[in-house]
């Protein structure tokens, strides 16, 4: 069904519905400003001042966000089976509730002063929330914006990745024992986090089935990668070229986790800088992660998506390089690398929805990039994991090998791409022959 076959005046607006998926994902996107509450807690669990904290009294605060990621990649998998069944509006609605609760639950027991409660509330009922609010916007406004796949997935995301622009700007002021605490502050959030979620969440609507832009018809530069027909889940993974997105979803994922898990504390060991000004080192990361999503993802519509993938992991080599070098005192060049590396972290989550959906249709793509955010998961562990284990610099150092290696990963997949092209146009000759 296109608007040739229905009235558009019966269509809601669709950049309406997109602005209200921006707004949503900036709400979720407060998850990356994890950093700027860490040290807090862990001296509240510890009875000390952040000056005091020890990496090893870090460790298991720091924990929580990998939690958080396995959490929201896991429930993200499920998201997409469930927004096609009860629609993208109730989905996203429960995802709001289960957040916003997931946070104000965590306010409300961290003066219990125990970890695992901190895991269960902020971790996997919270990141449950995420995952579930997550993936919507990504398959509803693919569906909606079948002419800018890149631009418009891109968009939506960049509001995850800004989100904790906001909270690093205003809420290390307000952690402090003499301000509000990190326990209020955690409740007063959960709560603006619920009321912002939900009500974006009501503006959702599923597209019609084969909606099409009036006149819009797709360009013949897009024809070699992107599919003639749409992938069940079951389809999509028997395919090697799932396998070879999940891949690269994963490492860009396992290196930007790695640096936004530890910003904070590590703008603070490299340049010896005070926690305020640590925060604006959060603060560049997660306004390049936003921009990121945007510029990349509308990189890929002009160039392509496995173009785009391969200087984006180039360009991350360079970012690791350049900050394993930075010494005390230069706190400005550090904020060099942190954007770069904001930048094609974000990129990735701007780009793959498109790429999933070029190579496997958009009907189904809230179910197959759904179960590809199990990637996220899997890079949220190991990337925190090297931070946490190893001295930062040897943590720098193994990343770059890692990206090195996944450089051949996105001509991997034009490669599959274009022999999947190849055999779908032999099979329709020979039928028509």
């Amino acid at each position: 069904m296109s608007n040739s076959s229905i009235g558009t005046s019966t269509l809601p607006n669709r950049w309406l519905i997109a602005i209200a998926a921006f707004v949503l994902q900036l709400s979720l996107g407060s998850v990356y400003a994890w950093s700027v509450f860490s040290k807090p807690i862990a001296a509240l669990f510890n009875g000390i001042t952040t000056t005091k904290v020890t990496p090893a009294q870090l460790a298991p605060i720091s924990l929580t966000f990998s939690i958080t990621l396995l959490a929201l990649g896991v429930t993200a998998a499920f998201g997409g089976y469930l927004q096609n069944r009860y629609g993208p509006r109730v989905v996203a609605t429960a995802g709001g509730i289960l957040y916003g609760l997931g946070i104000i639950l965590a306010g409300i027991t961290l003066p219990s002063h125990n970890v695992y409660i901190l895991y269960l509330t902020y971790g996997v009922i919270g990141g449950i929330g995420i995952g579930l609010g997550y993936i919507v916007p990504l398959a509803m406004l693919l569906r909606w914006f079948p002419d800018r796949r890149g631009f418009i997935t891109g968009l939506a995301v960049a509001g995850f990745g800004l989100g904790a622009v906001l909270i690093a700007q205003t809420v290390p002021s307000l952690l402090s024992p003499k301000s509000l605490g990190v326990a209020s502050t955690f409740t007063y959030l959960g709560i603006i986090y619920l009321v912002v979620v939900v009500g974006a969440a009501q503006f959702f609507r599923k597209a019609p089935d084969g909606y099409t832009p009036a006149g819009w018809t797709l360009p013949a530069t897009e024809q070699a990668v992107r599919t003639g027909r749409n992938y069940t889940l079951g389809e999509a993974l028997r395919e090697p070229r799932w396998y070879v997105l999940w891949l690269i979803l994963a490492l860009n994922t396992t290196a930007g986790a790695a640096v936004i898990a530890v910003a904070a504390p590590l703008a603070e060991k490299f340049t010896l800088v005070d926690a305020v000004t640590a925060a604006l080192f959060v603060t560049t990361i997660s306004i390049f992660n936003g921009l990121g999503r945007l510029f990349w993802a509308w990189l890929s519509d002009a160039i392509g998506r496995p173009f785009t993938f391969l200087a984006l992991f180039v360009v991350e080599i360079i970012a690791f390089l350049f900050m394993a070098q930075i010494g005390k005192g230069s706190f400005g060049l550090l904020l060099i690398p942190g954007a770069l590396i904001g930048l094609c972290y974000g990129g990735g989550f701007g780009t793959m929805p498109a790429f999933a959906s070029d190579f496997f249709g958009s009907k189904n793509s809230g179910m197959i990039y759904g179960a590809m955010l199990t990637a996220w998961s899997a890079g949220g562990i190991v990337g925190p994991i090297l931070m946490a284990n190893l001295d930062y610099h040897t943590a720098l150092y193994v990343i770059v090998v890692i990206l090195a290696i996944s450089c051949v990963l996105p001509l991997v997949a034009r490669f599959l791409a274009q022999r999947q092209s190849r055999d779908t146009i032999e099979v329709v000759a020979e039928k028509s022959a």
